[in-house]
C-alpha cells in the first residue's frame, strides 16, 4: 500500500503484512519512508563557522562522556520523597511464565545523527511505564594496550563492527526483552574503556535500543520489533560530532576531523547506510520530524495494546476444589497460635494489642520458616574442649525480601533471628481502573542467584501480588526452590495460584481461609492488616499489595 499527503516534503509508502503490492519501492517492501526538507540551523556546516558560535559547552546538544543506558520509570521527584505516577502490569501468565516480552525498538543511523534525541523524544510521547534506553556505545570492545594507543593517536576505528562486543549485547539485549534483569556496563570514552561499577536495568514494557551499527548484526535483527534508521545529512553530522568530540571529550579539532575522514565516513558508507534497506521507518531531521515520530508512537501504542493480559480476574476462577498442595507448611494450630488469630481477627481489637500479638505470630512463622532451610552436618569444639555434632546453612545466605506496605511489618521479626541479614522491598499496587496488581517499585540487594529468599506478605488472598514478586525474583536469577514465602494468613485461592505458578516455592503460613469474596477479601479474614498495623485508614482509590484489603 502507499500512500501520499498533499505536502510536498512528506511521503509515505507503507506495505502491510501479507499484502500484494506491485508498486515498487525504492528501500524495501515493508519501508516506510518519511522525507522532509531539511531545515538550517545551528547544526549546518555556516552556523559552526560563524565568529559568534565559538565550540563552547552551551552549544553541546548533550554532555557525557560514558555511555548511557537506563530504566526510565515514571516518577515525580520532591524534595522530601519521589512518588511513583505508573506501575508496570503483569509481563506474566497465570502459569507465571513471562507472556508479554518487551516491544523493542531499535535505532540505527550514523554517527551523530540524532538517536538519542529521537530516543528520548518517543519515551517523551509514548508515556507508558517502564521503559529502558539501551545504547550500543555501551558494549564497545575492552581495548588493549596496543589499541590504546591508536585510540590516543585517532588511529583506532570506532566505526567498525569488530569494534563492539555483539556477542555480550546480543545476550543482554535478549535477556531483557524476557524480561530478566541485565548488567550493562558503562564505556568511558575518554580512557576508552569499561568503568569497573557495571549498570542494573530491570522491568521494561518498551525497550529502545540505539547504536550506529543496531542492523549490522543478523541475531541482533531477530530481537527487534520494529526497526527506524535515522537518517541525517552528513555535513549536519559533521557538525554534531565536531561540538560532542571537542567540548564533551576533550578532542581537537584536527583529530576529530581526521578520525571522521579516515573512519568515520567509509563505515557509514560501508557498513551503515546500506543497513537502511531493512529498516521499518526511515527518519529525516532526527528529533523534529513530529510526522514520523507520531507514526512510530502510534504502532507502539497498537502494539503494546495486542499484549494486554488480565491475571487477577483468571486467578479468581482457577483452581476450584483442588487439595491444597504439598509445597505448603501449614504451622500447627496449638492454643496458643489459635488464642493470638482469636485477638487479631476481632474488629474490637485495640491497635496496641494487634501490633503485640501479630508480632507475637509473625516470629513464630518466622522460626518455623527457618526449619526448611538446608543445613549441613559440622563438628565444633566447646569450651569444655569436646566435639558436638552440630548443623549449619548450607548456603551462601538468607536475604529477606518485604512485600510493601504491610509485608514490611515482619521484617523485624526476620531480622531478630537472622544476624545481619540482608532486605530488600517490592512495592505492588492495584490498579484502581484495570484491577491488576503493578509493580512500582523495588530496591533489592545485589547478587541473589545463590541466596534463599524469604518474601514476606502479611495476608495473600488471590495471589496476584505474591505471584508478581516471585516472578521479579526469578527476573534477577533467584532460583526458584529458594525462595520461601511467608504470610499470616492465606486464602486457598492464594496458595493455589502460587503452587500452580510456582511448584517449587515454599509457601508458609499460620492459617488458611477457605473462602474470597466478590471484592477479593479473605473470609473470614483479617481486615485491612496494613491500615490496622499503622493506624491509618487508606483513600478509597488506593490499595496495597496482596493486602491493602487481602488482595
Amino acid at each position: 500500500m502507499a500512500m501520499t499527503t498533499s505536502q510536498n516534503d512528506v511521503q509515505v509508502q507503507q506495505k502491510e503484512e501479507g499484502e500484494e503490492d506491485d508498486q515498487s519501492m525504492t528501500r524495501s517492501d515493508s519501508l516506510i519512508c518519511l522525507s522532509l526538507i531539511r531545515g538550517s540551523g545551528e547544526d549546518s556546516l555556516d552556523g559552526l563557522m560563524r565568529p559568534r558560535c565559538p565550540l563552547t559547552p552551551s552549544l553541546s546538544p548533550r554532555k557525557r562522556t560514558t555511555s548511557q543506558s537506563k530504566t526510565e520509570p515514571p516518577l515525580l521527584r520532591t524534595n522530601k520523597r519521589t512518588i511513583y505516577t505508573a506501575g508496570r502490569p503483569p509481563w506474566y501468565n497465570v502459569t507465571g511464565t513471562t507472556f508479554k516480552e518487551a516491544f523493542v525498538i531499535g535505532l540505527c543511523g550514523g554517527s551523530a545523527s540524532g538517536k538519542t534525541t529521537v530516543a528520548n523524544k518517543i519515551i517523551e510521547a509514548l508515556d507508558v511505564p517502564w521503559v529502558v534506553l539501551l545504547s550500543m556505545d555501551s558494549f564497545y570492545k575492552v581495548l588493549s594496550k596496543e589499541e590504546q594507543e591508536l585510540a590516543a593517536r585517532n588511529e583506532y576505528n570506532f566505526d567498525h563492527p569488530d569494534a563492539f562486543d555483539f556477542e555480550l549485547l546480543v545476550t543482554v539485549l535478549r535477556k531483557l526483552k524476557k524480561g530478566k534483569s541485565i548488567k550493562v556496563p558503562v564505556y568511558d570514552f575518554t580512557t576508552h574503556n569499561r568503568r569497573k561499577e557495571w549498570k542494573t536495568v530491570y522491568g521494561a514494557n518498551v525497550v529502545i535500543f540505539e547504536g550506529i551499527l543496531a542492523f549490522a548484526n543478523k541475531e541482533l535483527l531477530k530481537l527487534l520489533d520494529m526497526k527506524v534508521f535515522v537518517d541525517t545529512d552528513s555535513d549536519i553530522r559533521l557538525v554534531r560530532r565536531l561540538k560532542r568530540d571537542i567540548t564533551d571529550r576533550g578532542r581537537d579539532i584536527t583529530g576529530v576531523i581526521k578520525q571522521y575522514n579516515k573512519f568515520v565516513k567509509p563505515a557509514f558508507e560501508q557498513y551503515i547506510e546500506p543497513t537502511v534497506q531493512v529498516a521499518d521507518i526511515v527518519v529525516p531531521r532526527g528529533g523534529e520530524n513530529f510526522v514520523a515520530l507520531d507514526l512510530i508512537v502510534q504502532h507502539v501504542h497498537s502494539q503494546l495494546e495486542k499484549r494486554e493480559i488480565t491475571v487477577r480476574s483468571a486467578l479468581a476462577s482457577a483452581h476450584q476444589g483442588q487439595p491444597l498442595p504439598k509445597t505448603l507448611s501449614l504451622m500447627e494450630s496449638t492454643p496458643q497460635v489459635r488464642g493470638m488469630h482469636t485477638i487479631i481477627r476481632n474488629k474490637e481489637t485495640s491497635r496496641d494489642e494487634f501490633i503485640f500479638y501479630s508480632k507475637r505470630l509473625m516470629r513464630l512463622l518466622i522460626e518455623h520458616a527457618l526449619s526448611f532451610l538446608p543445613l549441613k552436618p559440622v563438628s565444633i569444639e566447646t569450651p569444655q574442649g569436646t566435639v558436638y555434632e552440630g548443623k549449619r546453612l548450607s548456603g551462601k545466605r538468607i536475604t529477606g525480601v518485604s512485600i510493601l506496605r504491610a509485608g514490611e511489618t515482619m521484617e523485624q521479626a526476620l531480622m531478630a533471628v537472622c544476624k545481619d541479614i540482608r532486605l530488600g522491598k517490592i512495592l505492588i499496587q492495584t490498579n484502581h481502573d484495570t484491577g491488576e496488581p503493578e509493580l512500582h517499585y523495588l530496591r533489592l540487594p545485589k547478587d541473589l542467584s545463590e541466596d534463599y529468599v524469604i518474601l514476606m506478605d502479611s495476608t495473600v488472598s488471590t495471589g496476584a501480588a505474591a505471584l508478581m514478586a516471585v516472578r521479579v525474583l526469578l527476573d534477577h536469577d533467584v532460583q526458584e526452590d529458594r525462595i520461601f514465602l511467608l504470610s499470616l494468613l492465606m486464602a486457598e485461592m492464594g496458595v493455589h495460584s502460587v503452587a500452580y505458578a510456582f511448584p517449587k516455592v515454599r509457601i508458609i503460613t499460620t492459617a488458611v481461609d477457605k473462602n474470597v469474596n466478590d471484592e477479593f477479601h479473605i473470609i473470614p479474614g483479617i481486615g485491612n492488616f496494613g491500615d490496622r498495623y499503622f493506624g491509618t485508614d487508606a483513600p478509597s482509590d488506593w490499595y496495597e499489595s496482596d493486602d491493602g484489603m487481602d488482595y
